[in-house]
């Protein structure tokens, strides 16, 4: 019986962790757990429901009502995911999401309660997941770990081209400000903050296409004997 692991892609705003995740998923026949989405869905929740998260009876109370899972797309086959039962892959993605969903995901509680999930989720293995602290905090055991990294300029012009089709009036200053914000609360909240796991694999696909970088993650795969 061929062995399963655990990967696990960490990094920066729109270094495409999620693509290669879900590239690696499939090649696999793996599972890819977003756990951006998961934090994303939380966002979404607290904003339709004015939930004040700077009161923190009020998060405790909100989180008990947030029940989130995943449902893989009956056409595409990739993972989607469901905020109390409603599929909100799409509404998640909005800049108005984008500019608050770090704020929300560096409250302690908050984190406290995705990582309970997206830990239950891993426990049988043969999982992909990305994010910002899942080979640090989330999987801290994982036997690949991969730290995705991309010139800013890059990722900017990236993040503007995915969100044009959604929103044709946003502009690249104002993507570049959303990025270099997240970027600074990632990497500087008191909770788990965003940092390369020291057994981390550096992987910096600035000039490289989404194959290249995705042979790169299977070399690494199978330098740990085929999962």
């Amino acid at each position: 019986m061929i062995r399963k692991i655990i990967i696990t892609i960490d990094g920066w705003s729109s270094c495409g962790k999620s693509t290669l995740a879900k590239q690696l998923a499939k090649e696999l026949g793996y599972t890819y757990i977003d756990s951006g989405a998961m934090y994303r869905a939380i966002t979404l929740y607290f904003l339709r429901n004015h939930v004040d998260w700077t009161d923190q009876t009020e998060v405790k109370v909100a989180l008990k009502n947030i029940h989130l899972h995943f449902e893989p797309n009956a056409k595409t086959g990739i993972s989607e995911i469901f905020l109390n039962n409603e599929n909100v892959e799409y509404l998640i993605r909005d800049l108005i999401i984008a500019d608050k969903v770090s704020d929300i995901a560096a409250i302690a509680e908050v984190r406290t309660a995705a990582v309970a999930q997206q830990q239950k989720l891993g426990k049988k293995k043969g999982i992909v997941m990305d994010g910002r602290d899942i080979g640090t905090t989330v999987f801290p055991k994982a036997e690949l770990k991969i730290f995705m990294t991309a010139d800013i300029a890059i990722r900017v012009e990236r993040r503007f081209k995915e969100m044009y089709d959604k929103n044709p009036n946003i502009n690249l200053e104002d993507v570049k400000e959303n990025l270099e914000m997240r970027d600074y609360i990632d990497s500087h909240r008191e909770v788990s903050p965003l940092r390369k796991a020291d057994d981390a694999i550096t992987l910096d696909n600035s000039n490289i296409t989404m194959q290249q970088q995705l042979k790169l993650a299977l070399k690494m795969v199978a330098k740990l004997g085929k999962a």
